[in-house]
Order: structure tokens, then sequence, then C-alpha cells
């Protein structure tokens, strides 16, 4: 238990740190926390193919055909955590490819881009199950989509009714016990 004397300590201290106030600062500290990206702030990570995220994008966007600032904002978590899924299975391939040696034996770009992406997730796990914490991910990710769309679904439903719409069948529940934290 944190005595009163140390959190007050703690509040002290919290008040000195700022972060980066500059432009450069804060540009040389962006990428910091980012090793595998599965869920970085940023959808699209360096050398990801942003022509394929735009075009994921638009197809998802012309099926789902969002109306309004609410139904968009869903329709892009959508896009994100579909992408992000993508991203999963390149970082499993890679994680095969890293553990069964393949790594040395590897002989284009992409399959150096794909063991190093392994790698990554690999060393962030500080070398525990890294097929265990994997699905972690991809069950967070799988969450975030089907809560997205079963929400973008629900307002749809309720716009296309007059705002006349009964309660969701089906009701999102975690019952994990996994904190989001805990990742």
């Amino acid at each position: 238990m944190t005595s009163e004397k140390q959190a007050e300590a703690n509040r002290r201290n919290a008040l000195k740190s700022t972060g980066p106030t500059t432009p450069e600062g804060k540009t040389a500290v962006r990428h910091n926390a980012l090793r595998h990206g599965l869920l970085s702030r940023d959808v699209l990570l360096p050398g990801e193919n942003e022509d394929a995220l735009r075009e994921l994008g638009e197809r998802l966007w012309d099926e789902l055909q969002p109306v309004g600032a609410l139904e968009s904002l869903l329709v892009e978590r959508i896009i994100s955590s579909t992408w992000r899924l993508q991203r999963l299975g390149r970082v499993e391939a890679g994680i095969f490819a890293y553990e069964l040696s393949e790594f040395r034996a590897i002989r284009s770009d992409s399959d150096i881009d794909t063991a190093m992406l392994g790698l990554s997730f690999i060393r962030d796990g500080n070398s525990a199950n890294a097929f265990s914490k994997l699905s972690r991910y991809e069950t967070t990710l799988e969450r975030s989509l089907f809560k997205a769309l079963h929400e973008l679904q629900r307002l749809q439903a309720a716009r296309g009714a007059g705002g006349n719409v009964s309660p969701p069948v089906a009701v999102d529940v975690d019952v994990s016990g996994v904190s989001r934290e805990g990742l």
C-alpha cells in the first residue's frame, strides 16, 4: 500500500515530467512504443502498403454505407481492426519463420520483413509464449471489430426504423477476465 507521503511525492514528480515539447522532440519519440503495431495508434506502419489500406477502406466504406459522423467513426474502427487482423497473420507467419530458423534461408525482401515482424513481436513479449500473446491480441482485435460492426448495424437499423428499434438479440459481453492493459 502506498503511503500518503509517497503518493504526494509521486504527484509532485509527475508534474515535472512533461515529455517532449518541441516538434523535433515529438517526432523523435513518435514511434518509441511501436514494435509490432497490432495496437499502435497509427493504423498504417512504415513499410506497409498504403494503397492496399486505402482499397480496403473504400471496399468497406462502399459495403457498409455509413451516414453521419458516428456511423463514419464506426466504419473507420472496422477498417482499422480489419487491417490489424490482417497484420496479425503476417506477425504469426513471421514468428514461425523466425522460430523455425527459416530466418537465415530467406530469399526475398518480403520474407525478411515478415520474419522481422515476427522477431519484433517475440522481443516485445520478452521471449514469453509469443503465440499465446498473439492469440490474446487477436481476441482483442476481433472484439473491437465485432463491437463496432454490431453498433453500426444497430444504428443503421434504428435509422431505417425511424429510431424505433428493439435492443439487440446478441449482447457483447466480456467474460474473459483479461484486461486490455495486460496485453
